[in-house]
């Protein structure tokens, strides 16, 4: 057997109308992967699409777990690829994307982690815009998050320097885990063609908890960077009440 260059962990709960998508588009990537599934306890048929996918997976469970950045923790641990991430299983990769970002690292041997452009799918009319995604730079860095967690390819070796994903952290991890990346081993790398897609839809943390999603940010911002920019609070007006009441992510 071809060992795995890519551990992937598939966070998961009560997600079973997209699951099988999230997996699928996962096994159809050109390259050898590890794919763990940590599941919650799902009660909604995800445990049906696990079973199926089982030979193609190198493990999943699914009882109650101590949240997404335990969860995503405890799956990478298990693996033993030079390449982690992660993908949440109402999200997609586009066909070739792990390819792309591997490409990108081994290009850029000292940066810690490799990201590309992804499309946010409006799950409502359909329609596919681009993400907010820019060439990383540390001022723009803590004016926004700048890299869509979805698009990204992390060595395991930066991976463990850090330790992984902050578990106090339920909302704003990933851009805490850039942040740490950064000051742990230099910059990101950025490719700039499209590699996965963003699923929009009610039920996502970003729409449900979207005042606690921008405290935590906030937070991060000023752990990392030693401020806060005023644009993050100029905007909040914009990003937390004025998106919530139009529905928008």
């Amino acid at each position: 057997m071809t060992n795995p260059l890519v551990t992937v962990v598939v966070p998961s709960f009560n997600q079973a109308q997209y699951l099988e998508q999230a997996l699928k588009s996962l096994t159809d990537q050109d390259v050898p992967l590890e794919i763990f599934v940590m599941d919650g306890g799902s009660t909604d048929g995800s445990v049906g699409i696990l079973q199926r996918y089982a030979p193609h997976l190198a493990s999943w469970r699914s009882h109650k777990d101590d949240g997404q950045s335990a969860a995503i923790n405890e799956g990478i641990a298990l693996g033993s690829a030079p390449f982690v991430t992660w993908l949440n299983s109402d999200d997609l990769l586009l066909p070739g994307g792990l390819h792309r970002l591997i490409d990108a690292l081994e290009a850029a041997p000292s940066a810690p982690a490799a990201y590309g452009r992804a499309w946010n799918h409006n799950e409502a009319n359909g329609r596919r815009t681009p993400v907010w995604v820019e060439p990383f730079e540390l001022r723009r860095l803590a004016q926004r998050c700048i890299v869509s967690q979805p698009a990204t390819l992390i060595r395991r070796s930066a991976w463990q320097r850090v330790g992984g994903l902050d578990i106090s952290l339920r909302m704003a991890m990933d851009y805490d885990l850039w942040w740490r990346l950064y000051h742990a081993s230099g910059p990101l790398a950025f490719v700039p063609d499209y590699v996965a897609v963003n699923r929009d839809h009610p039920g996502t943390k970003t729409n449900t908890y979207r005042s606690q999603h921008y405290r935590e940010a906030i937070a991060v911002v000023r752990r990392h960077a030693g401020r806060v920019p005023l644009k993050w609070w100029l905007l909040q007006p914009y990003a937390v009440w004025y998106k919530a009441l139009r529905g928008m992510r």
